[in-house]
Order: structure tokens, then C-alpha cells, then sequence
């Protein structure tokens, strides 16, 4: 068990490395090598620690990958060829032609975008986070999504900033439709996970959303967000596969509804609680505070837009809500109403290892982070503002 346990760790550790390489490099070939490089542990972490339908949702994820690796690897070559360069500070300063811009950016961002988990192309996202072991997981949505928007930001937006002006639209039009889609989907799934899964591909949205602005407020909001569900859903994904899945071996909500999780399981539920409140965008988390800032910032370009991503916000909390009573309050009778009289009695802790102390500690640490950031936004905003008006896109 302990060879496994290493083999594991190993593995999401050599992810996170090849993430956080591409995450550095300012030469376009290193980026791609890396970005492209990231998918061999990323398959191996879901095909060999997986759990549901681990195959096909390491497959799925790795064919996704390949997908948009092509159309990022033609956007480059058209960059390469065009530009004369490699370097991503010397082709910021080169003056594409608006011909070529008006579909090479197209092309580079829907190939960064695949990853970042745009609708229609998301499908990807649920599968491989169900299917993925809970280290994989929460390194999927905190590194490998943030990547492809981080990738579409720095590369596609900033090389060819008049392309992205006449495609703007139609990324926020995608933006909105995945935040509501997902939102709606998450809605009605069975298993937890999925509900997370797709509760990642609808704050993603957001980020796109922001991206669509085009404002500097909008865009800094994005990035944001990035950092506040690479944190938030890290903290969900903790929950459901570390803490409950581990210990119950089912993810099922209409199985977990009679097990009594609240008492049996007070920190988890206290973390998941918590977790929640920063995903449905409660005041005071990183959730709210990323959110708001991209919806100041649409308002301005796409009030239209503002109040359709709402109407998504109150899926999120519709689903988010469902799930915490589904996992941790209530038990379901025979006629399928909760029956509160004999929940208390169903399951003791006794009957479920306890939660261990460094779980509690990297729950206590992703949960202070959410809060730090939700109540004073200033410490990222005051650095990520200045390097957004450096973009060449802005209007």
C-alpha cells in the first residue's frame, strides 16, 4: 500500500511540475512542449488510481487534450512563421496582420479554451474528475484548467489582441451558455462528484466571461477567479473523494442521504459547508469577490450577458445547496421526505475512521485561503491589475 500511496504522489507531483513549467515559460515551443507533456501523467495519475470508469474517463480527458493541442499547435506555427519567433515577449510587440488575426486567434484560443473547459467541448471535465482519484482531482481543477485559460490569456489574447476584438462576442456568448448549461446539468446528477465536475466547468465560465470584457476590471476578475476555484474546488474535491468516499465507498447522493454523515462526520461536514458557502458566491469568500468583480466588468461591455450569468449564480446555489443536504442532512424514509427523527441515530463517528490530522490541516489551510482572499480581494488584485494593463488587447 505504501508503494502505491508513493507511486501516486509521484505521479500528481511530476503533474504539477510539468503544470507549473508551462505556467513559466516565455518561449512558445516550451509552452506547448509542456502543455502537451502534461497529459502523459495526467492519463497514467486516472487510468491506474481511478476509480469510476477510470479508463474511459482517462481516455476521454487525453483525447480532449490532443484535440486542442493541434489547434494550439497550428495557432503557433501560423505565429512562428509570421513573426519570425518563438519568444513571447518579442511576438507581443509584433504587428500581426488583421487578416491573419481574424482566424489564427480563433484557431490558438479554442485550443487553449478545450482545456479551460469551454462549452461545447467541456465534457471532458465531469468524466475525468469523476473518474480521477482525489489527489488527481483537485490537480485537475486547480493546475490542467487553469492552464488552458491561463494559456488562451497570456498566448492567444495578447499575440493577436485584433482577432480576439471581432471574436469577443461570441466567447461571452459561449461563456454565459456554459455557465448556465453546467449549472443546470450539475442540478440533476446522482453522483457527487459529477455535481463538482460540472459545478467546475460553470465557474469556468466566468473566467471566460471576464476574458470576453475586454476591461481591465473584468479581465482581472478572471484571473481571479482562476486562483478562487483552483482553491474552492480543491476543497470540494478534498471532501467528497478524501473525506467521504474514502471512508463510505460510495459518492452516491441518494446513498449518502441515510448515512448520517453531519454527526458522523462533523469536520467534514463543517468543511463542506464551508466550501459551499464560497462556491455559491456567499460575501466574504474568494467565490464572491472573483465573481462580482467580472460581473462590474461585463456590465460595461455586456449588460445582457450580466443578467443571464445571474440566473446561472442561482443554479449554482440551487445544485450546491441539494448536495450539502443530499451528503451530510437528512435521510430519506420510505415515502422520500427527509425524516430528521432518525438521522441521529442511523451512524455514529465510531462507525467511520476518523478524519486524520493532516487532512484536517490541508482542509483548515484551502479553507483560510478562500476566506483570506474573500475578505480582503487587495492582496491578489494590487498584482494581478498592473500585469492585466499591460495587455495588448484591452480597449
Amino acid at each position: 500500500m505504501w508503494n502505491i500511496g508513493r507511486t501516486n504522489f509521484f505521479s500528481g507531483f511530476c503533474w504539477w511540475c510539468l503544470g507549473v513549467t508551462a505556467f513559466l515559460s516565455a518561449d512558445l515551443f516550451l509552452l506547448f512542449a509542456f502543455y502537451e507533456l502534461v497529459i502523459v501523467p495526467k492519463y497514467f495519475l486516472i487510468a491506474i488510481f481511478g476509480s469510476t470508469n477510470k479508463e474511459y474517463g482517462a481516455m476521454k480527458l487525453t483525447l480532449y487534450s490532443f484535440f486542442g493541442g493541434m489547434f494550439v499547435f497550428v495557432g503557433i506555427l501560423v505565429a512562428y512563421v509570421s513573426g519570425g519567433s518563438l519568444d513571447l515577449n518579442q511576438l507581443s510587440q509584433f504587428e500581426f496582420s488583421p487578416q491573419l488575426q481574424s482566424w489564427a486567434f480563433p484557431v490558438l484560443f479554442l485550443g487553449f479554451a478545450v482545456l479551460a473547459g469551454i462549452w461545447p467541448l467541456h465534457t471532458w471535465a465531469p468524466t475525468g474528475h469523476a473518474a480521477a482519484p482525489t489527489a488527481g482531482s483537485m490537480l485537475l481543477a486547480g493546475i490542467v484548467m487553469k492552464l488552458g485559460s491561463y494559456a488562451g490569456l497570456r498566448v492567444a489574447m495578447n499575440l493577436f489582441p485584433q482577432g480576439f476584438q471581432m471574436w469577443s462576442k461570441w466567447i461571452a456568448v459561449l461563456a454565459v451558455i456554459g455557465i448556465v448549461y453546467a449549472a443546470a446539468v450539475a442540478l440533476r446528477q446522482r453522483d457527487l462528484k459529477f455535481v463538482i465536475g460540472y459545478s467546475s466547468v460553470s465557474h469556468m465560465g466566468f473566467v471566460l466571461l471576464g476574458f470576453a470584457t475586454a476591461n481591465a476590471l473584468g479581465v482581472s476578475g478572471a484571473v481571479l477567479q482562476m486562483f478562487s476555484h483552483g482553491v474552492i474546488a480543491a476543497l470540494l474535491f478534498a471532501v467528497a473523494g478524501r473525506m467521504i468516499y474514502r471512508r463510505t465507498n460510495t459518492r452516491e447522493l441518494d446513498a449518502l442521504s441515510g448515512m448520517n454523515l453531519s454527526h458522523a462526520m462533523p469536520f467534514a461536514a463543517f468543511t463542506f459547508v464551508i466550501a459551499a458557502a464560497a462556491s455559491m458566491g456567499i460575501p466574504g469568500f474568494s467565490g464572491f469577490a472573483a465573481e462580482i468583480t467580472i460581473l462590474i466588468g461585463a456590465w460595461k461591455t455586456y449588460p445582457i450577458a450580466v443578467w443571464i450569468a445571474g440566473a446561472g449564480i442561482v443554479l449554482v446555489a440551487a445544485f450546491t445547496l441539494r448536495a450539502l443536504k443530499l451528503s451530510f442532512f437528512g435521510e430519506k424514509g420510505a415515502q422520500g421526505e427527509v425524516t430528521k427523527d432518525t438521522t441521529v441515530t442511523t451512524l455514529s463517528r465510531e462507525e467511520f475512521n476518523p478524519i486524520t490530522i493532516p487532512e484536517k490541516i490541508g482542509a483548515c489551510m484551502l479553507m483560510l485561503t478562500t476566506l483570506a482572499v474573500g475578505v480582503y480581494p487587495k492582496l491578489l488584485l494590487d498584482r494581478i491589475m498592473p500585469a492585466v494593463e499591460t495587455m495588448r488587447f484591452l480597449k
